[in-house]
């Protein structure tokens, strides 16, 4: 049935907010840059290195809905350690817009460089120098520019003449690696460790466990190492480095299956999905049933609205057990949501509430989802579950005051919507629904 656009665009979102950050990466990429570092084995061993589980549950709390900028902060940093970033960027210029200051401008301009978006990341870096943003991370941000773009020699320069600090020398690590000076690169990296910036102290750590992981093999290849530092280059959030890295393995050893992964990590987080799923099926054809091959697949085949192929892939990546299941589970109700299948994303939905950790967006997905329906009782007992389940939280509340109002059960909901308010007097959801019952 067709889902109408006041259920289906809340639902949408609730999705792409979820407060249960998962490890989909097979690195755990998170907002820190901190990660899990595995075994990356040469092809023809035994290596399931790309792999990882876990992840941040991030919980946007009553308090966080009165302070706008820091609400979208945090929308940015959800969808950023997703790797999608065209909606980071978004949810960073509402923060900007709402007077989030400098840590909002350096954010954005993450997500721009990200994106490749020259445009606007010249008038973010014009807008940090206004804010006084200081004149190292304005710099770092301009030589990592330069270097995406091939001008080494102007970078070398530029940071040559540059006063000594943890920025840049960090640039000069990532020059390092790009060059193959690969000693260079690791005395940098170390200089970075025990610099004051912490992001980059991290970002440098991550760097050197490359090294450190490809010392274990010393009879590895020169490919095994460009494609650990490419898989560290992407935990770090410098993809676009990688990339030309990766093309160097793929080139001469077409078979290099965790090299495939990574380029198609790449592609799809760079905002290239066409060429990600070449990529990605490059891999699949090496070897058709690793989880995170299939999890992959599935996300480029859903960039591409191709719902169903993602479906498919989403659900061989289930049965072959890729974790945590919640992440799969939701992305299946969302392509099925896309793909007009509210029944199917409902029977998702139920699966996920039935965990014991279920998160307030699984509950939301479910009670919206037979709210569109028109299945009453069924939404009524979800979101009951709901307020059993998470009973200090002011949104379980406001979906069972929600699930009562579309039974016609007007008392009833306003009692529910009453708690929520109780919780959270700025919930704006719950106020609006107690006004149309008046």
């Amino acid at each position: 049935m067709k889902i109408p656009a006041r259920i289906l665009i809340p639902v949408l979102f609730a999705l792409l907010c979820t407060a249960l950050l998962l490890a989909f990466l097979w690195w755990q990429l998170t907002a820190a840059s901190h990660s899990v570092i595995r075994r990356t084995a040469e092809p023809g061993t035994q290596s399931d290195s790309l792999t990882g589980s876990g992840g941040i549950e991030t919980a946007l709390s009553p308090a966080d809905s009165r302070d706008l900028a820091l609400l979208h902060l945090r929308e940015g940093d959800l969808y950023a350690v997703r790797g999608e970033w065209a909606d980071a960027a978004v949810s960073y210029e509402q923060a900007v817009a709402m007077d989030g200051g400098l840590p909002a401008l350096r954010k954005l301009a993450l997500a721009e460089l990200q994106r490749r978006d020259m445009g606007g990341l010249q008038e973010t870096i014009r807008k940090m120098k206004a804010a006084g943003a200081r004149a190292e991370d304005v710099t770092l941000i301009e030589n990592i520019l330069l270097l995406r773009t091939g001008e080494l020699g102007t970078a070398r320069k530029r940071l040559d003449d540059a006063t000594d600090s943890p920025q840049k020398h960090y640039a000069l690590a990532l020059l390092s690696i790009i060059e193959g000076n690969h000693v260079v690169a690791q005395q940098e990296l170390t200089t970075v460790t025990t610099e004051w910036e912490p992001t980059l102290r991290t970002n440098a750590r991550t760097l050197i466990a490359a090294y450190e992981e490809f010392a274990l093999f010393p009879e590895s290849s020169d490919l095994h190492l460009i494609t650990l530092l490419s898989r560290s280059l992407a935990q770090v959030q410098e993809c676009e480095l990688a990339l030309p890295l990766l093309a160097q393995v793929t080139k001469e050893k077409e078979d290099y299956r965790d090299a495939w992964i990574v380029q198609g990590y790449c592609e799809l987080t760079t905002e290239r999905p066409q060429q990600a799923l070449t990529s990605l099926e490059r891999a699949y054809n090496l070897n058709p049933e690793k989880p995170e091959i299939q999890y992959f697949l599935a996300r480029a085949h859903a960039t591409l609205n191709q719902h169903e192929n993602a479906i498919t892939f989403f659900e061989y990546a289930l049965q072959n057990g890729f974790t945590p299941k919640s992440e799969i589970r939701r992305l299946i109700a969302a392509e099925a949501l896309k793909k007009g299948d509210a029944a199917a994303a409902l029977g998702q939905y139920k699966a996920l509430v039935e965990e014991p950790d279920a998160s307030i967006e699984a509950f939301d997905g479910a009670v919206s989802t037979a709210v569109a329906l028109k299945r009453n009782d069924e939404a009524i007992a979800l979101a009951t579950l709901a307020t059993q389940r998470l009973s200090g939280n002011a949104r379980a509340f406001d979906l069972l005051g929600w699930a009562y109002v579309e039974a016609g059960k007007k008392e009833e909901a306003h009692t529910a919507l009453t708690k929520a308010l109780e919780i959270d007097p700025y919930l704006l959801s719950a106020k609006e629904r107690i006004e149309k019952l008046k």
